[in-house]
């Protein structure tokens, strides 16, 4: 059985019939851009669907075309040429969520645990947002994109047991994606030494790496926090 979660007192409008409907596709990755496009255009024949493939791309689209639903991945690049990340669609979509709380979205991706990162500002989010793993059938999916065009919530995906705060990710950004030491990330952050070390312990509570058990395994605390925190898709 399907779990959806309407937002309290929310009303939901019927599709736009005075106009075409407005998809905007976002993948960098051409054979899955086609195949999604070609879904949504068998299911969708009268609307108006447009591509993207960069980060920059899709904010001009967005801001020249009048869109009903935006269906995106999370590993894209800023401009074409350059390096696709899941951390640039990540702030990208966060961004997207803060300056259109009405948009209706759908993110399909391989990478779903990841959005575990931005959950509050899911959450929070006034339109229809539904998540879809890329190895979906194409039935489920649709059905999704269908809830997330009707305003709806689709979010079962996400992993609700591990939530950090926006500062303990960033300690986990700088340790592992730039290999900072504690006393370099607590100058980037503006912190002092032991509010990181404080970080530390309250990120490892979170997930489960504690001294004792580390210590009768022989294990080291901080490459476990590592791999504990690469699992649970806190970072990269």
């Amino acid at each position: 059985m399907v779990s959806i979660n309407y937002k309290e007192h929310q009303v939901y409008e019927d599709l736009p019939v005075d106009r075409k409907l407005g998809i905007l596709v976002v993948d960098d990755h051409q054979l899955i851009l086609t195949g999604t496009l070609d879904v949504l255009k068998r299911e969708y024949p009268e609307a108006n669907i447009i591509k993207a493939q960069t980060a920059t791309e899709t904010l001009s689209l967005i801001q020249s075309h009048q869109l009903d639903l935006i269906v995106m991945d999370l590993s894209i690049p800023d401009r074409i040429g350059e390096k696709a990340e899941i951390d640039l669609g990540i702030k990208l979509l966060q961004n997207l969520l803060k300056e259109y709380p009405h948009q209706n979205f759908i993110v399909q991706t391989s990478y779903v645990k990841a959005l575990i990162r931005i959950k509050h500002e899911i959450d929070n989010h006034q339109g229809g947002f539904a998540i879809a793993d890329k190895g979906l059938p194409e039935e489920e999916m649709l059905m999704r994109v269908s809830l997330a065009f009707h305003g709806a919530t689709h979010t079962k995906d996400i992993k609700t047991g591990i939530e950090l705060k926006p500062e303990w990710v960033d300690v986990l950004r700088l340790a592992f994606e730039e290999s900072l030491t504690d006393k370099a990330i607590a100058q980037r952050m503006y912190k002092s030494e032991r509010a990181v070390r404080t970080y530390w312990t309250k990120i490892q509570d979170v997930l489960g790496v504690y001294p004792e058990d580390c210590k009768q395994s022989g294990k080291n605390m901080r490459i476990q926090t590592e791999i504990r925190a690469r699992e649970e898709g806190l970072i990269d």
